[in-house]
C-alpha cells in the first residue's frame, strides 16, 4: 500500500520538487497540501487534484507522512507537530536555523517513534551515494576539504535568489548541510569549529573531528558562474579519494529520497543514515561556527605584519 503524503507548504520548492515528485512515485501518494496562504492553497490542490487545507492538525490526519518545504525556522515547529501526530517526516535542510529547534525535532521523531529523512540533494545521487559509503567504509582518513560554491545570489533568474532566509542566513546555512552530509559520515563527528568569512556570503570552516581528523569546507553562493563547484576530497595513508563527477539532478535526487523513505517505513524502521540525526548533527556544526563569527574580530584572529 502507498504511503500517503501531504505537502507543508506553497512555495516554489515545495510545488516543483515535493509535489511533483511524489505525484509521479510508485510507491507514495499525493492527497494533500497546506499552506498558510489560502488562495495558494487552493491553486495548488486544484493543480495536482488533491485536497487542500488550512488546518494543519486536520491535514495531519489524513496521511502517513509529510513534505515539509518552508523556512527552517517554521519547519522546525510544523516537524514536531506532524512527528506527534504520527506522520513520518521528508525534511528539508537545514531542519531548523537553532540547536534548540533541530534538537526539538530530533526528540519528538524519537518519542513518536516515526521514520524521518532529511533532504540533502547530493546524498541521493547514485554515483555521490556510492561514494560515500565506498568512503565511509574505507576508514583511517586524515584530513579533507570540500566546497560548494554556489551562484544564486549572482544568477538574476534563479528562483532561490529572492528566498528571505537565505538571504539572512548566506551559504553558511543553505549550502553548508550539503558539504557535511558528505563530510560527517565520512571523516567522523565534529568536536571543534572554527570559521571565517570571504566575498560576499562566502564562509570557509576549519572542523576538528574525532580521532584527531580536520577538515576545510567553503560555502559560498555569491561566486561568479565560471567559479561554480561541489565536491569533497579525504586524504589518508592509502591515498586520498575524491567525489566522482555528477549531475546536480534535483528532481532525481528527490525521486530517490522519497523511495528510500518509503522503503525505510515499509520495511518497519525508523532509521536512515540521512535522517534528522544528521539533520540535528549539521545544525550544531553551523550554529557553533555562527557562534564563533559573532565574536569580536580581534579575538578570533591575529594580523600578520610585514
Amino acid at each position: 500500500m502507498a504511503l500517503r503524503f501531504g505537502v507543508l507548504g506553497t512555495g516554489y520548492w515545495a510545488l516543483e520538487t515535493h509535489a511533483s515528485m511524489l505525484a509521479a512515485a510508485d510507491d507514495a501518494e499525493l492527497v494533500a497540501i497546506w499552506g498558510r496562504d489560502p488562495a495558494k492553497t487552493e491553486a495548488a490542490a486544484a493543480r495536482f487534484g488533491i485536497a487542500g487545507f488550512s488546518d494543519l492538525d486536520r491535514l495531519l490526519a489524513e496521511v502517513d507522512a509529510v513534505a515539509i518545504a518552508v523556512p527552517p525556522d517554521v519547519q522546525a515547529e510544523l516537524a514536531t507537530r506532524a512527528a506527534a501526530a504520527g506522520c513520518h517526516l521528508l525534511l528539508d535542510k537545514p531542519v531548523a536555523l537553532s540547536l534548540d529547534g533541530a534538537d526539538r525535532v530530533a526528540k519528538a521523531v524519537e518519542a513518536a517513534g516515526v521514520a524521518s529523512l532529511v533532504f540533502c540533494t547530493l546524498r541521493f545521487l547514485p554515483a555521490l551515494a556510492a561514494w560515500v559509503e565506498q568512503a565511509a567504509g574505507a576508514g583511517d582518513w586524515q584530513g579533507g576539504d570540500g566546497a560548494w560554491l554556489g551562484t544564486v545570489f549572482t544568477e538574476p533568474d534563479s528562483p532561490f535568489a529572492g528566498s528571505p532566509w537565505r538571504r539572512a542566513k548566506g551559504a553558511l546555512w543553505d549550502l553548508g548541510p550539503h558539504v557535511l552530509s558528505l563530510a560527517l559520515p565520512v571523516l567522523g563527528p565534529v568536536q571543534q569549529v572554527t570559521a571565517a568569512t570571504g566575498h560576499g556570503d562566502t564562509v570557509h570552516l576549519v572542523l576538528g573531528h574525532t580521532g584527531g581528523v580536520s577538515s576545510t569546507l567553503t560555502m559560498s553562493q555569491t561566486v561568479p558562474v565560471p567559479a561554480a563547484h561541489i565536491g569533497l576530497q579525504v586524504w589518508g595513508p592509502t591515498g586520498r579519494s575524491a567525489t566522482p563527477p555528477f549531475e546536480l539532478a534535483h528532481l532525481d535526487a528527490m525521486g530517490e529520497a522519497i523511495r528510500q523513505l518509503t522503503a525505510t517505513v515499509a520495511a518497519g524502521k525508523t532509521t536512515h543514515p540521512c535522517d534528522v540525526r544528521l539533520g540535528r548533527d549539521t545544525v550544531a556544526v553551523l550554529d557553533a561556527a555562527e557562534r564563533f563569527l559573532s565574536t569580536a574580530p580581534e579575538t578570533r584572529a591575529t594580523r600578520v605584519t610585514g
